[in-house]
């Protein structure tokens, strides 16, 4: 009768295939110690033969060692040449990332637009400023354009910049004057691309 994969026990780490852990699983079986530490260094052997990346000179890699304690269920006595992962580190799940919270009021400038505008609000008056204010507009200019094609007033720029500095800066249409951004033409070689 045939044995398929399928009905035999599934592999801790498949990367190494079914022979290395009938290899490890024999390891198990051997009683004298002596004997069992030569065969797991040959099934390490065999193991950097298969991934030649993970072998070092020494013959310590934590990460092989690693993976023989993991295919023996942790079971293997053995003399490890180096610390090998516990079975309850394997299980363990790294800290949940916390996200910041934050409340957009204009979505198309963006968290960082916003917070940069805060500094440039709490900056002193002065020529740096005035230059940062600058360029956070028409940056604003920018951002907006992406989502609204048709064109964008600077008034509306300037009315969203006092909103987002709460009145601390204030610009007007009478002096300054935004880049004007254009859609940049398309390249065209002359030649007509025919359809597949």
């Amino acid at each position: 009768m045939l044995r398929y994969n399928t009905q035999l026990k599934p592999l801790p780490l498949p990367e190494y295939g079914r022979n290395i852990q009938s290899m490890v699983d024999h390891c198990l079986t051997i009683e004298d110690r002596d004997e069992r530490n030569r065969c797991a260094r040959s099934i390490i052997a065999s193991m950097g033969n298969l991934f030649p990346e993970l072998r070092t000179t020494d013959g310590c890699n934590p990460k092989l060692w690693d993976h023989i304690a993991i295919m023996s269920d942790f079971q293997l006595d053995i003399d490890y040449p180096c610390e090998v992962v516990h079975k309850d580190n394997l299980a363990s799940k790294p800290a949940p990332v916390e996200y910041a919270n934050y409340k957009f009021r204009y979505r198309h400038y963006g968290s960082c637009l916003e917070r940069m505008i805060q500094r440039a609000a709490e900056m002193e008056p002065g020529e740096e400023r005035d230059r940062l204010v600058l360029y956070l507009a028409n940056h604003m200019k920018k951002q907006m354009l992406a989502v609204n094609k048709d064109g964008v007033d600077d008034s509306r720029i300037f009315k969203d910049l006092a909103e987002l500095s709460h009145g601390a800066i204030r610009l007007s249409t009478d002096t300054v004057r935004l880049h004007e951004f254009r859609e940049a033409p398309q390249p065209t070689n002359g030649k007509k691309k025919k359809k597949k």
